[in-house]
């Protein structure tokens, strides 16, 4: 009902959020962790931070996400943290036994001033860490930045604590897969296997937030990225970066670190970037794209070819992830429909850049993205241009419901629906899925509102 208040005329705001398209850093930091295998991540504040970023997570994936906390109490709070971080990792071990804590701080945690490297090093020096037993962290503060900077923070994190260089390099491709779904990290691997690639994914949630239901409770599954690998991502040939705000500050930190050079590309979502994926595989490896890739890229023109007629001028609004978006609205636009609204929580100069350059054949065209562009002001911009399509994660069906507007749900967090884990969006074969979904709703949407004189069996 509060929605039907939202008022055409858009007004500069400077100091207040409504409904922001983002969340905290924490989330992106735990959900990058548990793409590493025996991994418990562990938050570094209140249990009632710890709360919420395990429960959104949980809501996405329909699975139990496991974590730790530090539990600050008001004495924490005062005098900080190190204290309860000691013991935690102590209890950790003990109890738990994972392979690695991946600790990452919070508002308090981070507001004290609490020292990380010195902590897990003091814990070092004190036994608390069993031998073989790994601690990383990552600086996670949730009033900048959002829940994509937490995960390019953790993914920098477990380069500086794991990649090593021995000095004998090998023909493996790192790649970054950036915040993407268990299905898709899933897709990548196997389009980099169909071209004979031996690879190293890091992190890799896949076998971990979409494992199979067996009957038996593991509290870590078989997938992930392993330890071994992590450390050899320093000996790798090359590293593929996958996604700017999610993937390159961590190939950046391993070309410093180890040497190992890196190219970093949208994630490939659409056709175009997928092209530009397959042909830098194909580039680095030096091996040529399979006939097989080459079909799967066939199916889709012919999907698109077949359906153009209700794709043709269709406008729509999108909010979510920057790497995400950049894709998607290229995707979009190369369908010649047209992305007018675009708003992501993510603060960034690279993304207005590519928006600039994307949406130029889009007249009227707006975006905005930082801690202004919430979905308040999303809102604001449909009511004064309405647009055909809804392109979003779950906090858009208000507006859906409230306008009267299909709606595909994409993005994170989806609450209200399943299958998102389980099946891909990136690659050829995912573009074929999103392209099912917007006919899906535009076409339920004909049917539902056209006349009986219009309403057709065939579409």
């Amino acid at each position: 009902m509060l929605l039907r208040h939202t008022k055409k005329e858009v007004y500069e705001r400077s100091a207040l959020t409504v409904n922001p398209a983002k969340t905290c850093q924490p989330i992106g930091a735990m959900y990058a962790a548990l793409g590493i295998h025996g991994c418990l991540p562990h938050s570094h504040g209140s249990q009632g931070c710890c709360s919420y970023h395990r429960s959104t997570l949980t809501r996405h994936y329909k699975e139990p996400v496991m974590a730790g906390t530090s539990s600050f109490t008001e004495g924490a709070s005062v005098f900080g943290g190190q204290a309860n971080l000691l013991q935690a990792i102590d209890n950790i071990f003990t109890i738990y036994n994972p392979d690695v804590i991946a600790v990452h701080t919070t508002c308090l945690s981070e507001t004290i001033g609490d020292d990380m490297n010195q902590i897990i090093g003091k814990a070092k020096d004190e036994g608390k860490v069993p031998a073989g037993k790994h601690v990383i962290y990552a600086n996670t503060p949730s009033y900048i930045g959002s829940h994509v900077t937490g995960f390019s923070n953790m993914v920098l994190g477990m380069v500086r604590g794991f990649s090593a260089k021995s000095g004998e390099k090998t023909n493996k491709l790192n790649i970054i897969p950036g915040w993407v779904e268990p299905a898709d990290m899933r897709e990548i691997k196997r389009l980099v296997k169909m071209m004979g690639i031996d690879s190293i994914m890091f992190p890799d949630t896949s076998g971990v937030l979409d494992a199979p239901q067996t009957g038996h409770y593991e509290f870590y599954p078989k997938g992930g990225c392993t330890i071994p690998e992590l450390i050899a991502s320093g000996d790798s040939k090359y590293t593929v970066a996958l996604g700017q705000f999610c993937s390159e500050d961590g190939a950046k930190f391993l070309e410093n670190k180890c040497g190992v050079k890196y190219k970093t590309l949208d994630l490939p979502i659409g056709i175009a970037a997928t092209d530009r994926f397959i042909s830098t595989l194909s580039e680095l490896a030096g091996v040529p794209v399979p006939a097989a890739i080459a079909e799967e890229r066939g199916q889709l023109v012919d999907m698109i070819t077949d359906m153009q007629q209700y794709l043709y001028n269709k406008k729509v609004a999108l909010w979510g992830d920057p790497d995400q978006l950049i894709s998607l609205c290229e995707f979009l636009v190369s369908l010649d429909m047209k992305p007018t609204c675009v708003v992501s929580g993510t603060p960034g100069r690279t993304f207005e850049h590519r928006m600039d350059s994307i949406l130029a054949s889009v007249p009227g065209a707006k975006y905005k993205n930082g801690a202004n562009a919430d979905m308040f002001l999303m809102h604001q911009w449909i009511k004064n241009d309405k647009v055909d399509l809804l392109l979003g994660n779950t906090y858009g069906k208000y507006i859906a419901r409230d306008e009267d507007i299909p709606f595909v749900r994409m993005g994170f967090p989806i609450l209200d629906r399943v299958g998102h884990s389980y099946f891909p969006t990136v690659g050829y074969k995912g573009a074929m899925r999103i392209l099912e979904m917007i006919l899906g709703v535009l076409m339920d949407y004909q049917d539902k509102t056209s006349s009986e004189e219009t309403f057709e069996l065939v579409m």
